[in-house]
């Protein structure tokens, strides 16, 4: 069994990464961060001893993508799972104040990179007859907050996108679910605030969020239903949270 995960050097991905190889899969991870790739490709061949590729890449860059697909070798191409996990937030601001650069940043990751790498893993999985995409959307992709606009615009594509593939695949027999946490407490703030850690600090301060390895479990559980069945979409929350913006602290 193979997995390809997105955005695997933190957070979520590599949390996946991890429990994937736990559970005897060979592992293919991606990410931008060649330092981190090789460390976590040596602690997972060591600690699980299963195979593991790694390819590194930019998910927004769609000739990147289309080379380090077509570079996976003949072994690894026996893609059983794909999680579109690679994604960010930057900035928080109303719309009127919101900096373009980081408007395209979120859409060039979220939404394209999530199409780059479907479209080119996708062929794969149906030349091997085979498979199941897993996309990470967020609580963010089910409701609106304020100034998350652009982000939960992309979250809402990725949202509509599961569907879409969904039905697009089925023919194929290819099994297409969505994952979609609250707060979790990875970089993910850090990022969305250009470094600032005493500001991302605060937004998990006097909670509990969930951990990565709490959505890697979700993500692992949805890929080892039998094969009739389809996990079509799991929001997970911290019990403190309730939905975007009410929190008990």
């Amino acid at each position: 069994m193979v997995v390809l995960i997105t955005g695997a050097t933190s957070g979520i991905g590599r949390s996946t990464a991890i429990e994937f190889a736990k559970n005897g899969y060979d592992v293919i991870i991606t990410g931008r961060r060649q330092e981190r790739l090789m460390e976590l490709k040596d602690m997972i061949a060591k600690e699980y001893q299963v195979r593991v590729l790694d390819l590194c890449f930019d998910v927004r860059d769609e000739k990147q993508v289309e080379k380090a697909i077509h570079s996976i070798p003949g072994d690894f191409k026996r893609i059983d799972v794909l999680v579109n996990n690679a994604g960010l937030a930057a900035g928080l601001s109303a719309i009127q104040d919101g900096q373009l650069n980081h408007w395209e940043q979120m859409i060039d990751t979220n939404v394209k990179g999530l199409l780059y790498v479907s479209k080119h893993v996708s062929k794969i999985l149906i030349e091997n007859k085979n498979g199941h995409i897993i996309n990470i959307g967020s609580i963010a992709g089910k409701e609106v907050y304020a100034n998350g606009n652009v982000y939960c615009a992309t979250k809402h594509a990725v949202d509509a996108l599961n569907k879409g593939m969904r039905i697009d695949l089925l023919h194929h027999g290819i099994r297409v679910s969505s994952v979609n946490p609250g707060m979790v407490e990875t970089e993910f703030s850090v990022v969305r605030f250009e470094g600032d850690e005493e500001r991302a600090k605060k937004v998990y301060d006097r909670i509990v969020p969930l951990k990565p390895e709490d959505v890697a479990e979700t993500i692992y559980w949805i890929a080892s239903r039998p094969a009739h069945v389809n996990i079509n979409d799991v929001i997970i929350m911290p019990t403190v949270q309730a939905n975007s913006t009410t929190v008990l602290r």
